[in-house]
């Protein structure tokens, strides 16, 4: 099987979630089933495992690094991809090759051909957590952080038999078909990761008091001793540049001065979020201070407020609704000093593009409206028809790389351009400017 194979046979297995029949599966049963026949390749290692809303890949990122740094072979799975599948699987840093990456789908697809499932059964996120966890063991590796793909009581990821850590990063309203109509709800659905095998939870500042909640209940009932961030920690950013951002965080046993290259408050306290859970971890992974600080100075995590071209200024990041693009708008005033900004905006199709503009176009001097090659992403007629009634100046262009081209021809040397409305917008653009290497 080729790598070319491997994702045409991938693709084959609809992404229920998005068609609404993901509501349909009780559990996760027929993920359970395949890992089965794969000879259960989810154990046998230490576990972290990540739900949430916002930060969830930044906060895997991060503490999978700090475990490297701690001398930890470590494996990280996280979604959705810039410009390969294989990103979604991490060994020491790197995603796998191609090659590996193939040899393990035929390893996925011999199984599933002796299951029996029927149409509420395997979706393609299922046979990719799969082909992580394949990786993982085949490379005897000591650890794995495991970003969760949505909510988290029914997610391929929710089959481990016990875990170190489980981490609730900040939690909003999302998925509202799927995971539940209100932040209760949701909430519920993304603490079910939280089980009487679970070691510790990690549990990140939270804007709704009544999400937290949840989070602490599901935890008291399950036994498992929880870390509140915001209530034993605490972080400033001291400074900052186009390179990254140094932030000091205190907490129990003392602060740390950290720096950190990626930017945004929202990083900072990302970062707060980690080093919680390298301290829940300190005693199984022989965690010190020192790699806690190496680690999340040699963190990546591109698509996220990155610099991408520095005249004109070029940054790419993926907000895709109002609370991330209310604080990509901070972050452009705050850290790039910017008060006017050219956008180049793509989106998917179910995506929240009028709070998007609501919250852009007050700092936007144009809009280029673009159709990313998504399958799933929304007309640039469209988006430019959202963002040009809520007073911008706006224009749709055939391709990102086009809207690019326009933006910077269109822009002087100190001018601000983003890119953003979703992390392939980010990952079209990175391409153009050739950053594709990730």
């Amino acid at each position: 099987m080729t790598y070319d194979e491997a994702i045409d046979y991938l693709l084959l297995f609809a992404d229920f979630e998005r068609s609404g029949r993901f509501l349909d599966r009780p559990d996760v049963g027929p993920v359970r089933r395949l890992l089965r026949a794969l000879g259960d390749p989810q154990e046998g290692r230490l576990t972290v495992h990540v739900a949430g809303t916002k930060g969830k890949g930044s906060v895997s990122a991060m503490i999978d690094s700090i475990l490297r740094a701690a001398g930890r072979s470590c494996g990280l799975y996280t979604s959705p991809h810039l410009h390969d599948y294989t990103e979604r699987v991490r060994i020491g840093g790197e995603a796998i090759s191609r090659a590996a990456f193939a040899r393990l789908t035929a390893a996925v697809h011999d199984a599933v051909t002796g299951l029996e499932l029927d149409d509420r059964g395997l979706v393609t996120f299922d046979l990719l957590t799969a082909i992580g966890f394949l990786a993982f063991r085949d490379a005897r590796l000591e650890a794995q952080v495991i970003e969760v793909g949505l909510g988290g009581r029914v997610d391929s990821t929710n089959v481990f038999d016990s875990k170190e850590l489980a981490v609730i990063t900040p939690l909003s309203l999302e998925h509202m078909a799927v995971l539940g109509e209100t932040i209760e709800e949701i909430a519920a659905e993304k603490a079910a990761i939280v089980g009487p095998r679970t070691e510790a939870v990690v549990l990140a500042p939270q804007t709704s008091e009544a999400a937290a909640d949840v989070v602490r209940e599901r935890a008291k009932g399950a036994r498992v001793p929880l870390i509140d961030v915001r209530a034993s920690y605490s972080w400033r950013v001291v400074a900052h540049d186009l390179r990254g951002q140094d932030v000091r965080i205190e907490r129990p046993g003392g602060g740390l001065d950290v720096r950190l290259p990626l930017l945004g408050a929202h990083q900072a306290e990302n970062a707060a979020t980690a080093v919680a859970g390298a301290d829940a971890l300190r005693e199984s992974a022989e965690i010190a201070d020192e790699a806690i600080l190496q680690g999340l100075a040699s963190v990546r995590w591109p698509g996220r407020l990155e610099v991408l071209h520095e005249s004109p200024l070029v940054i790419a990041d993926g907000a895709h609704n109002r609370e991330s693009a209310r604080r990509l708008a901070d972050a452009l005033r705050d850290y790039f000093g910017a008060e006017r900004v050219t956008f180049v905006v793509g989106a998917l199709s179910d995506k929240d593009v009028r709070g998007l503009a609501e919250e852009l176009v007050p700092m936007a001097t144009i809009v280029f409206a673009a159709r990313s090659a998504h399958p799933r992403s929304l007309e640039a007629a469209e988006i430019a028809a959202v963002f040009g009634e809520r007073g911008a100046r706006a224009e749709h262009v055939d391709s990102v790389a086009n809207a690019l081209e326009k933006a910077m021809a269109a822009s002087g040397s100190d001018a601000v351009i983003c890119l953003t409305g979703s992390l392939f917008v980010a990952a079209e653009g990175r391409a153009h400017l050739g950053k594709a290497a990730v």
